[in-house]
């Protein structure tokens, strides 16, 4: 293809990405109450029995906003299949056999990966808000903003789901010859280390809760890791 194709080539798959965001952008502000109560879940678990489970606006713009950023943030998530697609569809051509044979499962591993981590985060939550709550002392009372709550609930959510491709990371530099399982062994204690504290610094909520949540499965996979190169170097 000469320049002007690939050009040509790159605004039709960009078309297609802007529509399938627009589409799923008014799918998300359609759906918004939903969508809103599946965020809000944590905080109401967080809640003891018989207390109301409410967000608080403070200006009358306000809750409009909140509605177009979670309608734009909605767009992205549901329209990122399409997106990823093309932006397959046009990687693809210049890809050779072996290459695509890595890009598909290396793919399908990240997006699960991502959706894992961030779907632990969600289960974290009530329990880091019940223990930030705590530590305030029974004489605070909590009055959450849309604003600040959902920045910070999705603030964590990215954290884990960005941490949770830590051995996608591993898996590739030993199959690239950087490292070798036998290296990540003998890295192991000062990597356990590594991973608490980058756990405990990260975690925007600071409670412990997040920080086990992150640092476990972190441990986790730097062990599988470890097995998925001695299967892969066989």
């Amino acid at each position: 293809m000469t320049l002007t194709e690939h050009l040509g080539e790159l605004r039709r798959r960009l078309i297609i990405c802007v529509v399938g965001f627009l589409i799923a952008a008014i799918v998300a502000y359609v759906f918004y109450p939903s969508i809103l109560k599946f965020f809000e879940h944590p905080y109401c678990e967080s809640l003891p029995k018989g207390h109301a489970c409410a967000l608080y606006v403070t200006g009358p713009l306000q809750a409009f906003g909140i509605r177009l950023n979670v309608t734009g943030y909605g767009g992205l998530v549901l329209g990122s299949p399409v997106i990823l697609y093309q932006l397959w569809r046009f990687v693809t051509p210049g890809l050779k056999a072996n290459e695509k044979r890595y890009a598909v499962p290396f793919v399908a591993a990240t997006m699960t990966l991502f959706c894992f981590g961030a779907f632990v985060a969600w289960l974290t939550f009530p329990h880091a808000l019940g223990f930030l709550h705590a530590v305030g002392g029974p004489g605070i009372k909590d009055i959450f903003s849309p604003t600040s709550y959902l920045g910070l609930i999705l603030a964590l959510m990215a954290i884990f789901g960005l941490t949770f491709e830590f051995p996608v990371v591993l898996v590739a530099l030993e199959l690239a010859n950087v490292l070798t399982p036998a290296r990540l062994r003998k890295w192991r204690r000062p990597a356990i280390v590594v991973m608490v504290v980058v756990a405990a610094v990260v975690t925007p909520s600071s409670d412990p809760f997040s920080m086990l949540a992150l640092a476990i499965p972190m441990l986790v996979f730097y062990e599988a890791s470890i097995l998925l190169g001695r299967l892969f170097g066989k």
